[in-house]
Order: C-alpha cells, then structure tokens, then sequence
C-alpha cells in the first residue's frame, strides 16, 4: 500500500476529504518523529509503540577490499507492535496437508523366456 493509497483509504474511512487525510497522516508521522528525535516513545496501545534503536560505533569490513572501516554510531526509529498486531494470520485454523498415497513396491520382474 503506497502512501497515496492509505489517504484515500484514510479518507473513505473516517469520511474525511483527501486533503483532510493528508493533512492528519502528515501531522501524525511529523509529530512521532519529533517525539522520537526528542528522545521520548509514543505507545498506542495495542497497536504499538515507536521508539528509538541507539546502534553502537563498531568496526566492518568493506566486502570488495577486505579492508576494516570504522562504522559510527547510529539512531533510528524502531516499531514495535502490539497485541491487536502480534498475530494478522488467518484466524481459523491451518488445514492438515493430506499425505500422499505410500508408493508400492515394485514387483518382481519376470524372467524372460525364449519361445
């Protein structure tokens, strides 16, 4: 789903002009990364909660030369979902899959017998 896809559908549900729905998916992803850059989370419950993942410096290696590089510290934001998003599976249970038919064992072959 492309983000001009989730404002329409945004739009049809909420009956909210297209506009309308830009403008409040542009302020509610503006205001979590605000949120997150400021160092705060932003949990909707059974959703889920945004937070931001510190990554430590640590040393790579460039896989062309072989040579180590200095890889620095990094910030990025992270999701992480909550109950109502845990399991989006099917809700019935899975089919046992039917096994095959075991194969027989091949007879005997018969001798052949000139006439």
């Amino acid at each position: 789903m492309t983000k001009a896809d989730l404002v329409t559908k945004m739009a049809e549900t909420a009956g909210l002009t297209k506009l309308q729905a830009e403008k409040a998916l542009s302020a509610f992803t503006g205001t979590v990364e605000t949120a997150l850059k400021a160092g705060d989370k932003v949990t909707l419950v059974g959703f889920g909660t945004f937070s931001a993942a510190t990554r430590a410096a640590r040393t790579g290696r460039n896989p062309q030369t072989g040579e180590e590089i200095q890889i620095t510290a990094k910030t990025n934001g992270k999701f992480t979902p909550g109950s109502a998003l845990k399991d989006i599976g099917p809700k019935e249970p899975p089919k046992p899959v039917a096994k095959a038919p075991a194969k027989k064992a091949a007879a005997p072959a018969k001798a052949k017998t000139k006439k």
